[in-house]
């Protein structure tokens, strides 16, 4: 929901976004583990505490990204953000709202079904998971990238700024 009158996000919702950032980026980045004892899990092999220790590692911090999503949302529905910049072409409104609704829906997604296939053993899940999840939401992060990236040398506005030090 979009307040006229907000000229940037609030602090938590900064922190909160950047925090997820990072946390996201680590478990796209840091499979392994996770993957490796889901494939040994599937097989009916025993973890050693090793394989164990790293796949949870992977699964807190997917846990954790679902509880920041939680807030972000509550965040959001009471404190607002900026309207979108009077620049950007309404084309690029719609699909800006398309994508941040996607990365929403992601956020829960994804740590969803990773708890879906780790501990309940649901399959179809994982593929999910480690498959379309997954590739959408590097094709959404690069998106994001390339849309700050126009922002704030093409249409020179303050979409940047409003997520860093408001």
């Amino acid at each position: 929901m979009a307040f006229p009158n907000q000229v940037s996000f609030t602090v938590p919702q900064r922190i909160i976004h950047w925090a997820m950032a990072l946390l996201i980026f680590f478990n796209l980045l840091f499979p392994d583990g996770m993957e490796h004892a889901y494939r040994l899990m599937r097989r009916g092999e025993t973890l050693t505490q090793e394989q164990v220790s790293s796949a949870n590692i992977h699964a807190y911090v997917g846990f954790t990204i679902l509880l920041l999503a939680a807030l972000r949302l509550c965040l959001r529905f009471f404190q607002g953000v900026p309207p979108h910049p009077a620049e950007e072409p309404r084309p690029f409104q719609i699909a800006a709202k398309v994508a941040h609704f996607t990365f929403y829906a992601l956020f829960l997604l994804l740590p969803l079904s990773g708890i879906a296939a780790y501990y309940f053993g649901a399959q179809p899940a994982g593929q999910l998971h480690s498959g379309p999840f997954k590739a959408l939401m590097w094709v959404l992060i690069a998106g994001h990238v390339v849309a700050v990236l126009v922002h704030q040398f093409y249409w020179r506005t303050n979409v940047l700024k409003r997520m860093t030090h408001g």
